[in-house]
């Protein structure tokens, strides 16, 4: 079976010149692209030479079809999530190749950013590259297979998770779930919980999560 293609929206860099850095920002279940690419602008301050885009998903999705999923969700079965992030890895894999061949950057200049079901992306595909990404961000996320981590994990970038402890689609504990074992499996790991704040980014996350990657961009590799 012929693998999806997937493209998005994207931001060039606000210097106008070929991009230093890559972030690849994964949506969440039922959005698009369109929902994450906005973060760029708040970031871009921080990071002129950063290029930013944000694919939809390769699937369009079963509960909202006007939106995109990166695998079909009858229920939060655990099984299911890791069986969903198994099969999508390899188009999201292929996406970053791409994208980093495009800018003739590697991994060291690359940050991959998740929202809910994009986080669960983010960490399968992040931390079973070849090579290490600069970091990885997880906002209103999960941990697919937290059991399978530690022996299918090839390399150990910076984490920051962060998620709202109003969260009615996630619950929190989800989080400290997948802190627990991603800091189990070897990973330095940084947690923020936004108070206050649902199934969604709030002005703390955002602003910690440009300071995160300014921060990873910048350490020498």
């Amino acid at each position: 079976m012929a693998q999806a293609m997937i493209d998005g929206p994207r931001i060039d860099p606000a210097t106008g010149g070929r991009a230093d850095s890559l972030v690849i920002l994964c949506h969440g279940y039922g959005a698009d692209g369109n929902d994450l690419i906005g973060l760029a602008p708040f970031w871009q301050k921080l990071l002129p030479g950063t290029a930013f885009v944000s694919p939809n998903a390769p699937e369009r999705c079963e509960m909202s079809p006007m939106g995109y999923q990166w695998f079909g969700i009858t229920r939060l079965d655990p099984e299911e999530m890791y069986r969903g992030v198994t099969r999508a890895a390899p188009v999201l894999d292929a996406f970053i190749d791409q994208e980093l061949a495009r800018h003739g950057l590697d991994e060291s200049r690359l940050v991959l950013v998740g929202f809910s079901q994009g986080t669960m992306m983010s960490l399968q595909v992040g931390l079973r590259r070849a090579k290490q990404p600069a970091a990885i961000i997880g906002y209103s996320g999960a941990l697919a297979g937290p059991e399978k981590l530690q022996a299918e994990i090839r390399v150990r970038p910076p984490i920051l998770m962060i998620h709202g402890d109003m969260d009615e689609m996630l619950p929190v504990s989800r989080m400290h779930t997948a802190v627990e074992a991603l800091v189990k499996a070897g990973l330095t790991v940084q947690s923020h919980v936004s108070p206050g704040v649902g199934h969604g980014i709030g002005p703390d996350g955002l602003q910690l999560g440009g300071q995160f990657i300014y921060d990873a961009l910048k350490r020498p590799v």
